[in-house]
């Protein structure tokens, strides 16, 4: 069944109105009429079967039937930030870690990045991210839509790290020297509730100016296993791990 974020305020009442481009695609791809179902995630994460009961020139109004009980996001908030890699990259990392359950997406502006982030296409480039996201979330049946974050200094991503309970940074050199324990410990040591932030480099890593930086703010330093990834994998391969350790494992 199709799903639909409410962007629109919800305080408990019985009908919701659906504007803007999943207006159109009730209407114009899926044709649904008067009486069709689908589902609809509110503000506050809760689910709902809607029955559609009148459809305008500018919103579809539809009344709630049924609330979903069972709960699908990770007991973990889990935020992967990026260095700004380059090409689609970075589109791959958004749409295939909120399959996943990431919470938020924050790329950063590492000094190996080679793609330059310009200010003027800003705009478009966050709007694409964001749509992309939610895609991914309806196709995955989320309850929560992530958050997509414009860019970030490195020292924004610094100030951004002192609000979490888990601080990790990826970084290839230790997993070539055979440190593969670090990430194991930390997933044991983390409660749910707990917000985790897990820092990956660029196609050319991580230097070693900005690993000592980051250890010297709490993150532990950590390797993933005796394979090194490519920058859009990592994040996937961690945010996979951290599903079987919180939610197979229980």
């Amino acid at each position: 069944m199709q799903r639909y974020f409410i962007n629109e305020p919800f305080t408990n009442q019985t009908t919701v109105k659906i504007f803007g481009d999943d207006y159109h695609h009730i209407v114009r791809v899926m044709r649904m009429k008067d009486g069709d179902e689908c589902r609809v995630v509110v503000d506050n994460g809760k689910v709902a079967t809607a029955v559609i009961a009148r459809i305008t020139d500018e919103f579809v109004e539809a009344n709630v039937a049924l609330w979903e009980e069972e709960m699908k996001e990770l007991s973990v908030h889990v935020v992967i930030a990026s260095g700004l890699p380059k090409g689609d990259k970075l589109e791959w990392i958004i749409q295939k870690g909120t399959e996943l359950g990431a919470a938020e997406f924050v790329p950063f502006i590492a000094d190996r990045s080679i793609v330059k982030w310009e200010e003027k296409k800003a705009v478009k480039k966050l709007e694409r991210w964001k749509k992309i996201a939610k895609e991914a979330a309806e196709q995955s049946h989320r309850q929560i839509l992530p958050t997509v974050h414009a860019p970030l200094t490195f020292k924004n991503l610094i100030q951004l790290s002192e609000q979490f309970e888990q601080k990790v940074v990826a970084y290839e050199e230790v997993a070539k020297d055979g440190e593969q324990s670090n990430f194991a410990k930390v997933l044991s040591v983390t409660k749910p509730g707990n917000k985790v932030l897990v820092v990956f480099g660029p196609e050319g890593g991580l230097t070693e100016k900005e690993v000592n930086e980051l250890q010297t703010h709490g993150f532990e330093i950590c390797g993933l296993g005796p394979r090194i990834m490519r920058t859009e994998t990592a994040p996937l391969y961690t945010l996979a791990a951290i599903s079987y350790h919180f939610e197979l494992m229980r």
